[in-house]
């Protein structure tokens, strides 16, 4: 279909005719993502409320089919990359972010970090210097504030603020580790996520929370103890990124559940499921 003709249909959206209105709509939506910046024009240009509202939601729905192609596509691939993961999870809010942009901020943690750690360190001075950049250069830290707002889970946005939930600064402390070939992983703990320092050698754990904070395996059989849960071998062991991104996932369903948003909440339930194999769902 020729951008002319794609023009045409996009401006039978201001039709009354609902039978007209939802034709064109499937019309649309069978064409894809690369009507997008015809729909952009198209809404930039219009000024009535009623057909604006009508583009932004096709252009959600082109959008969100997008996403749930891509965290299949995620969920199926061998690798199962965690920011690639990360990434098509804050696509949902931030449809324009790209992939790349994230890399190079990581990168840019990962020299500054660089610059200050030698091989030779040991393990918890490793750790040390790793908080030093993180937690002290860079300020990086606890969003106490406003702990359920959804920017917490959106590494775009984590990475611009500096500012985040245990697990979204757990997977940046992480991804910056392993690139300095520490042998940290995420820990999914009940109600906080960890890090697990792990060698032939060393066993101990980080709170990315609490600015790195290192403890050992007592302080956690201690916490379960506290909230009063039977100890399980996931809460000590080292978890999967797709693990990591489910609860990303059920972080944000909780987030807009509390804000009132539930039909995103909804979507979300919908893509938690496209990555699941049947276990809890819940948040």
């Amino acid at each position: 279909m020729k951008e002319t003709e794609l023009k045409a249909l996009v401006s039978l959206l201001d039709d009354d005719d609902k039978e007209v209105i939802t034709q064109v709509q499937e019309k649309i939506l069978s064409i894809g993502t690369a009507i997008i910046p015809i729909l952009e024009q198209e809404w930039e240009n219009n000024f009535n409320p009623t057909v604006q509202q009508r583009i932004e939601d096709i252009i959600h729905s082109l959008q969100y089919e997008l996403l749930k192609e891509r965290i299949v596509s995620w969920y199926t691939s061998e690798d199962k990359d965690l920011l690639t993961g990360m990434w098509i999870v804050a696509t949902y809010q931030y449809p324009e972010i790209e992939l790349e942009k994230l890399k190079q901020d990581i990168e840019a943690i990962y020299q500054e970090a660089w610059l200050e750690y030698r091989g030779d360190l040991l393990p918890y001075d490793q750790v040390k210097v790793m908080n030093s950049v993180l937690f002290g250069k860079l300020k990086f830290g606890a969003n106490s504030k406003n702990f359920h707002s959804p920017g917490n889970s959106m590494i775009n946005v984590v990475l611009e603020t500096h500012k985040g939930n245990p697990i979204t600064l757990c997977v940046i402390y992480m991804l910056v580790a392993q690139k300095l070939k520490m042998p940290v992983k995420g820990v999914n703990l009940p109600n906080l996520f960890i890090l697990s320092y792990k060698d032939s050698q060393t066993n101990f754990y980080i709170n990315a929370f609490n600015r790195g904070l290192i403890f050992t395996r007592q302080d956690i059989e201690n916490y379960i103890h506290e909230i009063h849960l039977v100890p399980q071998k996931s809460f000590f062991e080292p978890c999967s990124n797709v693990e990591i991104i489910q609860r990303v996932l059920r972080n944000l369903i909780m987030s807009f559940e509390k804000m009132g948003e539930h039909e995103k909440a909804e979507e979300l339930k919908l893509l938690l499921i496209e990555i699941s194999d049947g276990g809890d769902l819940g948040v």
